[in-house]
C-alpha cells in the first residue's frame, strides 16, 4: 500500500520540529538532573550507614566496658 504524498501546513511541521528539537535540547540537562538526585540519595543512605554503624560500635564498646569492670569489682 503505497502512501499518498500531501502537503501539510507548514505551521504544524515548524511546530512539530521546534517539539523534537526542545526534546532533543533537554535530554542531558534531565539526564544530569537525574545523575545528580540519585549521587546525593546514595551519598545519604551511605552516611546514615556510617552513623549507624558508629552507634552500634558505640553501644558494644560501652557493653564491653561495663562488663570488664564487673570482673574486676569481683576480684
Amino acid at each position: 500500500m503505497a502512501m499518498e504524498s500531501s502537503s501539510a501546513n507548514s505551521k504544524i511541521t515548524d511546530s512539530e520540529t521546534e517539539a523534537n528539537v526542545q526534546v532533543v535540547g533537554e535530554s542531558p540537562s534531565v539526564a544530569i538532573g537525574s545523575l545528580n538526585q540519585s549521587m546525593a540519595f546514595s551519598i545519604g543512605i551511605a552516611l546514615q550507614n556510617a552513623v549507624f554503624q558508629q552507634q552500634s560500635s558505640n553501644v558494644i564498646t560501652q557493653a564491653t566496658t561495663a562488663k570488664c569492670v564487673e570482673i574486676l569489682i569481683k576480684k
